[in-house]
């Protein structure tokens, strides 16, 4: 199972570029960053946090950071056009060496589009445009024009040179909605992404697996990742999104949990993790629990 550090965007350069870079040193497969202009509202949150963007940070990484695979969790299709994302993402992948795998999705995020004037349409709308953006991408990325004509988007023998260098750049859908991004995930994916303890992953990916039956596409082609905060050693706060340690020993449990039940990828959002040494040294403890698999 790849291990994976997913450092904040609202913290400075510097500090992300010293997780990559630890990450790159001791053994970590990959550095994850999410796509968002400002912080999340809500209690709590300071709605002026800088927060860097992260096409620009990925492709500053993928410079500065030799090894390790980079990707996005996840570009947000409500203000990326899919057109100028395909080549974003192909110039990011020769920035990386053909290290790079291109997360999107449907876009949620209402604070963002409110400041920006930005139009966040109701879901079955969001979703309808998106299944054209992943047409387009796949399009744009692999094969030499486009041409097509949907509701939201039409291309006209476009291209898209140069090329990605990794014969087909991994596509990764992030979203667990169980009535139709899953089937989305099934029909375009090649990475799979949620948020989740081991149990909301395993009964997600076996209603993907139901998808992907559906389709007559073998799951298996379809690699599976998630993501939970964690807590090396202490109490577990009371978050929105799922959490996990509290002790080694505890993690170690949990770790071998998602690897039994065939999670590919564990990615680990920094934010519990302290800052500077603290944070470097929460590192080596989950990466010496991950590896005792």
């Amino acid at each position: 199972m790849r291990l994976s550090i997913w450092p904040g965007a609202g913290q400075r350069y510097d500090e992300i570029l010293e997780v990559a870079r630890h990450a790159e040193a001791t053994g970590w497969d990959g550095v994850y960053l999410a796509d968002h202009f400002m912080p999340n509202a809500g209690p709590g949150r300071d709605p002026h946090e800088p927060t860097l963007e992260c096409g620009t940070v990925i492709a500053a990484l993928g410079a500065a950071v030799p090894r390790v695979g980079l990707g996005t969790l996840v570009y947000g299709n409500t203000y990326r056009h899919p057109a100028v994302l395909a080549n974003m993402a192909a110039t990011a992948d020769h920035v990386t060496g053909g290290r790079f795998t291109l997360g999107v999705g449907a876009g949620w995020q209402v604070n963002e589009h409110e400041q920006y004037g930005i139009e966040l349409p109701p879901v079955k709308q969001r979703l309808d445009r998106f299944v054209e953006a992943l047409e387009v991408l796949h399009g744009l990325l692999r094969r030499p024009t486009t041409t097509f004509a949907g509701e939201y988007y039409t291309l006209t023998d476009a291209v898209c040179e140069p090329k990605p260098l990794q014969e087909e750049l991994p596509i990764l859908i992030g979203g667990g909605g169980e009535r139709r991004m899953l089937g989305i995930v099934a029909k375009y994916a090649d990475v799979w992404n949620t948020w989740g303890r081991p149990d909301v992953i395993a009964h997600k990916s076996g209603v993907l697996d139901g998808f992907c039956a559906e389709q007559g596409r073998d799951p298996r082609a379809i690699r599976r990742t998630a993501q939970a905060l964690i807590v090396v050693d202490g109490p577990l706060p009371d978050a929105p999104m799922p959490v996990i340690g509290g002790s080694p020993e505890r993690l170690r449990d949990t770790v071998a949990e998602y690897r039994g039940i065939g999670l590919d990828e564990l990615i680990v959002p920094d934010g519990l993790l302290g800052k500077g040494p603290e944070r470097l040294k929460a590192m080596d403890t989950i990466r010496e629990v991950a590896s005792d698999g």
